[in-house]
């Protein structure tokens, strides 16, 4: 449905490298005639061209695939091409702020090079097992493939990094994106360096805290928490593989430092520091050395906890649930109309608020058919084009007929078909 024009307040973080401080937000008034299909980044094109073009900010691809446009809005992380002005109270002023934990360059734009090398530090590359002229052949139904889920799709964004509230307080800890790119690594037999990948991840997941905020705010609805999860789980099976890491550079600093400060016997010429902290206690090293029955004890209860509560509950099939569209005369006959449902998905001991837009051709009293919005080919978001009479989708060309069916591009199949029911004069279409 779409909504009546609204004047809306953005409030906008800016910082100017060349003046330096701590930065400040700047409020701009703006009329938005269709919020319904406006994005938060029309909006920052609209200021920047008609009312401000100072502004800094990034993007690219505007179809929620490179990532580059992620940034919080309104407190919460997200996409900026994704994030539908509808989707924010209209009682609350729109504010636009840089994701946290990265070093800001300007305005909404921030330095992704430490997120880039702790993603390094994970081992993000395959490596192969064995050399081969020909292509494997994987089934979509293959049980590697389905523990790895969505996982691949991720974009690097950021996101689920600035949400993280251990991230700014480890500085050895990768962080969710790395440990979910390692998981998918893990997880596939073909790949060669499995017990250095496993050895490096596992070092950094003792620092998550199961907090679940960054499969809270993924735009791709991947779940860092559960990547973590798993690779803990898959520890617990490969303890043997696992072989002790030297300190991070930046922990061994601050070590050194405060070991200074108390005064500490000083450090003998050519002593290697990094040696000396690995012989320390350790969750890993007690758990591998001479605990006994009480270590062997505490692997099974972990692995029991980690492999039912944590990945068990994810893997499950979520139940179907009905989500109420809209009122049967928002949507006029011989019509498509856009509507957004919003409904609430819980998983294991984790709930999130959803929204999900859905296209609706009604073509009689009693005649409705609910198409997903989300393109078969990567998952774009599709529109209907009242111009043309087609589905479009921005991403490669992909159009569709008012059936569903592929007429241009290269999405592999139709347009997805919804359930749905009337029930007291109300639409309501079936969602996971």
């Amino acid at each position: 449905m779409q909504s009546a024009s609204t004047t809306r307040t953005v409030r906008i973080f800016r910082y100017d490298p060349a003046k330096g401080g701590e930065g400040s937000f700047q409020s701009y008034t703006l009329e938005i005639p269709n919020p319904d299909t406006t994005t938060i980044l029309d909006v920052l094109l609209r200021i920047q061209k008609e009312q401000d073009p100072s502004i800094a900010f990034r993007f690219a691809c505007r179809v929620n695939m490179c990532g580059s446009c992620g940034m919080v809005i309104n407190g919460r992380e997200g996409l900026a091409c994704k994030t539908n002005v509808c989707d924010l109270p209209a009682s609350q002023d729109i504010t636009l702020r840089p994701l946290n934990h990265f070093p800001v360059i300007k305005d909404l734009v921030v330095d992704m090079g430490p997120f880039f090398a702790k993603y390094e530090e994970a081992l993000p590359f395959f490596e192969p097992l064995e050399k081969r002229t020909e292509p494997y052949v994987i089934k979509p139904d293959d049980k590697f493939r389905v523990d790895i889920g969505m996982a691949t799709d991720c974009i690097a964004c950021g996101c689920c990094v600035s949400s993280c509230t251990m991230v700014d307080s480890h500085d050895s800890y990768c962080g969710p994106a790395a440990l979910n790119r390692a998981f998918t690594l893990l997880a596939d037999k073909r790949d060669a360096l499995f017990e250095a990948r496993l050895t490096r991840a596992l070092d950094s997941c003792y620092n998550c805290r199961s907090e679940f905020n960054c499969t809270e705010v993924c735009p791709k609805s991947i779940s860092g928490t559960r990547a973590i999860k798993y690779i803990q789980r898959m520890a617990l099976k490969h303890l043997k593989s696992v072989k002790p890491l030297p300190p991070h550079p930046k922990e061994l600093g601050e070590q050194h430092g405060a070991d200074k400060g108390a005064q500490a016997a000083p450090v003998a010429a050519g002593v290697d520091l990094g040696a000396c902290h690995v012989s320390d206690a350790s969750r890993r090293s007690f758990l591998k050395s001479a605990g006994g029955l009480m270590g062997a004890g505490i692997v099974i209860s972990l692995g029991a906890i980690l492999g039912v509560s944590s990945v068990g509950p994810t893997l499950a099939n979520q139940p179907h649930q009905w989500v109420g569209a809209g009122s049967e005369k928002d949507f006029p006959i011989g019509g498509i109309t856009s509507v957004t449902l919003h409904y609430k998905r819980s998983q294991a001991f984790h709930s999130e608020n959803i929204e999900v837009p859905v296209l609706v051709r009604r073509d009689s009293e009693q005649d409705f058919i609910c198409f997903s919005s989300s393109c078969p080919h990567l998952g774009c978001a599709v529109s209907w084009d009242e111009l043309s009479q087609r589905f479009k989708c921005a991403c490669h060309g992909g159009a569709f007929d008012r059936d569903g069916k592929v007429i241009a591009g290269p999405p592999p199949s139709p347009l997805a078909r919804l359930p749905w029911k009337l029930e007291n004069g109300i639409l309501k279409v079936e969602v996971v």
